[in-house]
């Protein structure tokens, strides 16, 4: 735009520069922040979605992302249609799923870990990334689609020995499409109406992945291995999640409620922003690569 002695009004682009800067020093001063609560503390870590983004894997609820509904428990017990359409959406995106590898936030925290800084990893994901980074002690909280359950006997099989039994069965699944993956493996696709189900070779039951849908609950065993590991330790990180599922909340709660204190990092406003220490509104990779970087080190000169 031109001002009215005819020069290029320059005021939008200078206001827009500020307002970078002054974000990245705000950032900036954030960081410092979440160094000087963390450090010298043996750190219990809780991830999100926002920590695998990196990796391929999408969000549920990152800018931009359509909202959905996924499928609950109650509904793929009830209707063979709807595990049907599940496990045909299930099967192509575990692919994708499976051929994704541990980020530079992954390895960082497997780091941290081996560096004696964090005691343990709560994760809320089901993509096995952080142990396949190197992570030692993980809680996945929600299971993982490395496995599939049966429903009746309780018999375990590999997804990967699954998968080559559903190709077998399914040899037009490679048909030309669009296939667009979700956070929790799955897919969206319309025609599932050939698409034979998986059901168990011992005992003819429902097989389902040994995930936690949506309606079911965490199990009890489960929730107190991830409980252990907040309260052992003397901070407690939440790194890419929006603390909408209950399970996350109740575990803050639990740090809270003993007086440690909670860093989140995370790309916006997160339900317990309020509650934490420090909140980072940062990308989760760059951020635990740097907080490895600075904790460690610490780490090295305390020992």
């Amino acid at each position: 735009m031109a001002t009215s002695d005819g020069t290029a009004d320059d005021t939008a682009g200078d206001d827009s520069a500020t307002d970078d800067t002054a974000t990245t020093g705000a950032t900036a001063a954030a960081f410092e922040q979440a160094v000087a609560v963390l450090q010298g503390k043996r750190i219990a870590v809780l991830t999100g979605a926002g920590v695998s983004t990196d990796s391929g894997i999408p969000d549920y609820r990152g800018a931009g992302r359509v909202v959905r509904k996924p499928m609950t428990f109650q509904e793929f017990l009830a209707d063979p249609a709807k595990r049907q359409r599940y496990w045909a959406g299930s099967h192509l995106g575990w692919r994708t799923f499976a051929a994704a590898r541990p980020n530079d936030g992954h390895r960082a925290l497997a780091e941290l870990e081996q560096a004696g800084v964090v005691s343990g990893i709560v994760t809320q994901n089901v993509d096995g990334l952080h142990l396949r980074a190197g992570s030692r002690r993980v809680v996945e909280v929600h299971g993982s689609m490395d496995r599939a359950v049966c429903l009746t006997c309780g018999q375990v099989f590999s997804r990967a020995d699954l998968a080559a039994v559903l190709d077998r069965d399914n040899p037009w699944i490679d048909e030309p499409g669009t296939v667009q993956l979700q956070p929790d493996g799955d897919v969206e696709i319309t025609d599932v109406e050939r698409f034979r189900v998986p059901d168990c070779t011992v005992c003819g039951g429902v097989l389902k992945p040994d995930v936690v849908f949506f309606g079911e609950f965490v199990p009890a065993e489960k929730f107190r291995e991830a409980v252990s590991i907040v309260a052992e330790a003397d901070a407690l990180l939440v790194v890419g999640s929006s603390l909408t599922v209950n399970s996350g909340v109740r575990l803050l709660d639990h740090a809270t409620r003993r007086r440690r204190p909670v860093v989140i990092v995370n790309r916006g406003a997160t339900r317990s922003d309020r509650r934490a220490a420090v909140k980072l509104d940062a990308g989760t990779t760059e951020t635990l690569v740097e907080l490895a970087a600075r904790l460690t080190a610490s780490a090295m000169i305390d020992g």
